[in-house]
């Protein structure tokens, strides 16, 4: 069994996700798969928080399945990448992580301009290690 402490991320997960994500995400394919679905996850994600003020259970099921298909999606992407994932601790770490990655890690990916260097195939920039 772990404890809190042992759960603890360093710099919390934002930081130690940021600092792990350029050696995981280097092949294009992993790149592309990311680059398409990242932003269904999203609007999965709205769909199944609007879902309860719209009384809609198909709006929440679209967004559950949507969000399902983009983890699995970037799930086998990432077998093509030398360096894989870390592993989950749990139900609750997967939702975590997932979560983070989609709406704050790979924007920021993208934005910074680690995407673009990382697609070109040079290395990540000093800010990024």
């Amino acid at each position: 069994m772990t404890t809190a402490a042992s759960d603890a991320r360093p710099g919390g997960l934002l930081a130690w996700q940021w600092a792990r994500y350029p050696a995981s995400h280097r092949d294009r394919r992993n790149l592309l798969v990311h680059a398409l679905t990242a932003p269904i996850f999203v609007a999965g994600t709205v769909a199944l928080v609007a879902s309860p003020f719209a009384r809609s259970a198909g709006l929440a099921i679209g967004g559950l399945a949507a969000m399902v298909g983009v983890m699995a999606a970037q799930g086998r992407a990432h077998k093509g990448e030398k360096v894989g994932p870390a592993p989950f601790r749990g139900p609750l770490d997967v939702v975590r992580r997932f979560l983070a990655e989609q709406w704050f890690t790979f924007p920021r990916y993208v934005l910074s301009g680690e995407f673009a260097r990382a697609w070109r195939g040079e290395p990540p920039s000093v800010r990024c290690r």
